[in-house]
C-alpha cells in the first residue's frame, strides 16, 4: 500500500528559522543514528518515518557512517524515499554528515577535500538523491586546513549537491573561524550541530551557542536527552535492551554514574510538576534557547516518537523552573567537550 501523507500534517508542528537563513526547520527533527541500520525491517523503519513526517517533522538527518553498519542507514532512507516519499521530496530536509571513519586507507575519514567529496557521492547514491538540503563536516580535522575543508563545503554548495552547509561539534574557536572562511567564499554556516542537553552543556562554557547567535548560525542539538539518560531509563540500572548493553552503543558507565542519576531523578519531578514526561522536559529545557533552531531526536519505537512530540504541548519554561532545573542538575554534569577523536559520535 502506497504512503499518503496526511493532509493535516503542518497543522500543529512549530517550525524555526536557522540562524539568518531561510531555512526553517521543525523544533523537532528525526536523526537516523543508531536505530535505522541494517537490523531495522522496513515495514518498522516506515511506520516511525511516515508518522513523523506526518506529524510535520520534515527534517531527516543522517551521516555516511550511521548504521550499524556503517552506512546501511543512508541505505535504507533511500529505500524509502524511492518507495514512499519521493512524492514528498521537496517538501524535506534531508541533511548527512562527513567526518568520522568509512573506508580504509588515508582517504577515508577526518577533513580532506578528496574525502568529504568523496563521501558526498557515495552518501547521495546511497540514498538515491541528487542533493542533499544539508551537507556537514562532521568534526574538527585538527591536521588538515580549515581552509580546505571549508572549501570543500563550499563546493558542495556551487557544485548543486547541497543546498545549505553547516559543521557539528566545532568548539567556538574553530566555529568563528569556519564561519569567516565559508563567508569570504560566498557561503553561509547555515547550521551548527553539537550535543547538547540539560546534563551535557559544553557549548554554553566555551561559548559556542553564543557565538552561533551573534554570527547569525542556527543550533540543532543531537542527544538532547543524553543517550536516552534523560528519559530515566538507567535509574534503576536496568539496560536491558537498551544502549548501555549494546556492544555498539557509545554510552559509556561515565554517564549513568550514581551522580548523573541523581540529578537525572530530580529533573523527573519537576517534569512530574509540570505535567510532563521527562523526555518531553529535557526538550524543552533545550529548545528555551533563542539559538535553538531544533532539536534532534533518535528513536526505536513509535512509542517513543509520541512521547517526544509530546514536547509541543509544552515548550514553555519559567524563569523558576529553568533555574530549578539548574540546581537539579548541578552535580550531575557530564562535563563533556568535543575532541578531534569525536565524542559519541
Amino acid at each position: 500500500m502506497t504512503y499518503r501523507a496526511d493532509n493535516a500534517r503542518y497543522d500543529t508542528m512549530q517550525y524555526r528559522r536557522s540562524g539568518k537563513s531561510g531555512l526553517k526547520l521543525p523544533v523537532v527533527s528525526l536523526g537516523l543514528w543508531q536505530n535505522f541500520g541494517g537490523t531495522r525491517d522496513y515495514p518498522s523503519a516506515m511506520e516511525i518515518l511516515g508518522y513523523a513526517f506526518d506529524q510535520g517533522v520534515t527534517h531527516f538527518d543522517l551521516a555516511n557512517n550511521y548504521g550499524p553498519p556503517a552506512g546501511s542507514s543512508e541505505e535504507l532512507f533511500g529505500q524509502v524515499m524511492a518507495r514512499d516519499f519521493r512524492p514528498y521530496r521537496d517538501e524535506m530536509i534531508v541533511s548527512t554528515k562527513a567526518g568520522y571513519n568509512m573506508w580504509p586507507g588515508p582517504y577515508g575519514e577526518w577533513g580532506s577535500r578528496k574525502y568529504l567529496l568523496a563521501s558526498l557521492d557515495q552518501s547521495l547514491k546511497r540514498m538515491g538523491l541528487d542533493y542533499v538540503d544539508i551537507f556537514y563536516s562532521h568534526r574538527f580535522d585538527p591536521d588538515t586546513p580549515l581552509e580546505e575543508t571549508m572549501g570543500a563545503l563550499a563546493h558542495a554548495v556551487k557544485s548543486g549537491k547541497a543546498l545549505y552547509v553547516g559543521i557539528s561539534s566545532y568548539p567556538e574557536q574553530q566555529t568563528r573561524e569556519a564561519h569567516r572562511i565559508l563567508k569570504e567564499m560566498g557561503v553561509a554556516t547555515t547550521i551548527h550541530q553539537p550535543s547538547y542537553s540539560m546534563i551535557n552543556r559544553w557549548i554554553e562554557n566555551d561559548k559556542t551557542i553564543d557565538a552561533c547567535g551573534e554570527l547569525g548560525i542556527g543550533v540543532i542539538a543531537f542527544s538532547p536527552l543524553a543517550q536516552g539518560v534523560l528519559s530515566g531509563k538507567y535509574n534503576r540500572g536496568n539496560t536491558n535492551g537498551a544502549r548501555g548493553d549494546n556492544p555498539n552503543s557509545t554510552l559509556r558507565a561515565s554517564h549513568i554514574e550514581p551522580r548523573v542519576l541523581e540529578a537525572v531523578d530530580k529533573v523527573g519531578e519537576i517534569a512530574k510538576a509540570r505535567g510532563q514526561t521527562m523526555v518531553q522536559l529535557a526538550l524543552s529545557w533545550v529548545l528555551r534557547r533563542k539559538e535553538m533552531t531544533s532539536a534532534l531526536i533518535g528513536v526505536r519505537t513509535l512509542d517513543q516518537l509520541k512521547d517526544n512530540l509530546g514536547v509541543l504541548n509544552n515548550l514553555d519554561l519559567s524563569d523558576e523552573e529553568v533555574a530549578a532545573i539548574d540546581e537539579a542538575t548541578a552535580g550531575g554534569q557530564m562535563e563533556l567537550h568535543p575532541r578531534p577523536q569525536g565524542w559519541l559520535r
